[in-house]
């Protein structure tokens, strides 16, 4: 059975329709751009800025974030062609396994696994510690922890993802309204931020732009720190500069993940052809203007120096350091709003990966029954919470934080160069959204993405390349050889090989 069998686009279509295994169409355009704002506009926008200013890009963290977003956007438009084509569960997993045969999207399957479930649990473990601090902003003495059987065990992260499992095995359209209610919350506070902060603006700050480049930091420039480029070309680590910048392009870039997410919802979307494309390019217009606001406001209110000498380096530092201590307290309502959506996006997601695998048998196939009532894989769903509540409530999962980076850098490379193969190999498909300028588009999306995996450093690649080793175990122990698709082929040769047989009997006897 070869490992590079395709699935075809029309049996995607079909397994859609599969009773106990399909899902419902709930969602429209407003849906998609919420989701799409939920799971971007997180803590990110409050922390993630500050530290790419302060530690490599100085004001030209603007700059990064256009570049980011940018990067984003080209490969967006490769994700828009696929869901307006194959509008089924799975986003990168289905269309790699529609152009590049299985054991790519196998690989990519598991590659957003590990992006959702790490994200999922970081997100988690950091909502409790958020929470935490707006009980000491109200004087409220409440432990983050409690004692479960000698185990220290945050509470906080088991609380939300005990609601949004719970609400997303009730209804995908009912957890999207109430993280609508959530997102709006939180766009209003990140809003009210930039007009405060605009008001503290000096243009002086701005001044220089690019700040000259500077030897590394003490400790900053050790193998597993240094970036994968640096450690193959032997460039010297340093801070600020045209490579600062582009450094700091890799970290800010980890703001726009998510909007892959929004593409695993498809089989949930109603008239997707249409829909997806709006619903996606519609939420990352708004979340890359509200990050080069916040830039913008950020690097003008104060010296990119004083975020430099922050420990943890935030909004709240800059609108501290201006004398306005005040506003940390709504940043800090907002970032629990931000990262009470990014939760619940994530937890739909992973499902929804999952549930793609199971149904074409790469993963046991119990996970991808759906509920009778609710028509949600509420059994996939609820092992997902359980996962994510898990890691997040008992490890130290922030380790892990560029994992997330990374395994979401390879889906967007996978899948711009999946658009050509798809041009290539069906141009006879009806397409509602096509990339413009293909192949040169999707390739250039592909070429910044890969620019941007160099630039995470070497220990990220090292626990990326065991991440994978550990995939392909699995693939060849149990997904080959459990795959419908590989079943289905073996008994079509058995059936070819028998009448071929049956045919030849006759001259046989002669």
């Amino acid at each position: 059975m070869s490992i590079w069998r395709t699935k075809s686009i029309e049996a995607s279509l079909a397994d859609s329709h599969l009773e106990h295994r399909s899902l419902t169409r709930t969602l429209g355009t407003f849906d998609l751009v919420i989701m799409g704002v939920a799971v971007a506009v997180g803590a990110g926008i409050f922390s993630v800025g500050a530290k790419a200013a302060g530690s490599y890009a100085g004001p030209s963290v603007t700059l990064a974030f256009v570049l980011a977003a940018v990067t984003c956007a080209l490969a967006i438009m490769c994700y828009a062609e696929f869901a307006s084509t194959i509008p089924v569960a799975g986003s990168a997993y289905t269309y790699t396994y529609a152009t590049l045969g299985e054991l790519l999207a196998w690989i990519i399957g598991w590659d957003l696994i590990l992006e959702m479930l790490t994200a999922g649990a970081v997100i988690a473990k950091y909502w409790g510690i958020y929470l935490s601090g707006v009980f000491e902003l109200w004087n409220w003495d409440v432990p983050a922890t409690i004692d479960v059987a000698g185990l220290e065990v945050s509470w906080g992260p088991f609380l939300i993802v005990a609601i949004f499992t719970t609400l997303l095995v009730l209804g995908t359209k009912l957890s999207s309204r109430v993280g609508a209610v959530f997102t709006i919350i939180k766009v209003a506070i990140v809003l009210f931020v930039i007009i405060v902060g605009a008001f503290y603006v000096n243009p002086a700050n701005y001044t220089p732009f690019i700040p000259p480049a500077v030897p590394a930091a003490p400790g900053e420039g050790d193998v597993w720190a240094q970036s994968l480029f640096s450690f193959a070309t032997g460039a010297a680590p340093a801070q600020y500069g045209v490579f600062g910048l582009l450094a700091g392009a890799s970290l800010v870039f980890f703001a726009f993940i998510g909007f892959d997410v929004v593409a695993t919802s498809a089989e949930e979307v109603k008239d997707p052809q249409r829909t997806l494309p709006r619903g996606i390019f519609g939420g990352l217009a708004i979340v890359s203007v509200l990050y080069i606001a916040v830039s913008l406001v950020l690097t003008g209110m104060v010296s990119y120096r004083v975020l430099a000498d922050a420990a943890e380096p935030s909004l709240a530092t800059a609108f501290v350091a201006v004398g306005a201590g005040w506003a940390a307290q709504v940043i800090s309502i907002g970032i629990l709003a931000g990262l009470t959506t990014v939760i619940m996006v994530l937890l739909l997601g992973l499902a929804r990966v999952l549930f793609a695998m199971s149904r074409d048998g790469l993963l046991p196939q119990w996970m991808s029954r759906t509920s009778d009532t609710r028509h949600t894989p509420a059994r996939v769903q609820i092992l997902v919470g359980v996962l994510v509540a898990l890691l997040a409530g008992l490890t130290d999962i922030g380790v892990l934080e560029e994992m997330i980076n990374i395994g979401t850098l390879s889906a967007f490379v996978l899948v711009s160069i999946a658009v050509v193969v798809l041009r290539r190999k069906r141009p006879d498909l009806p397409r509602a959204y096509k990339v413009p300028w293909s192949p040169v588009l999707p390739i250039l999306s592909a070429a910044l993405c890969v620019w941007l995996m160099l630039n995470l450093t070497t220990l990220t690649w090292v626990r990326f390349l065991v991440w994978l080793a550990l995939g392909l175990i699995v693939y060849f122990a149990y997904s080959r050889r459990h795959s419908v698709l590989g079943r289905q082929q073996a008994a079509e040769q058995q059936a070819a090989d028998t009448s071929a047989g049956g045919r030849r009997a006759p001259d046989q006897e002669e």
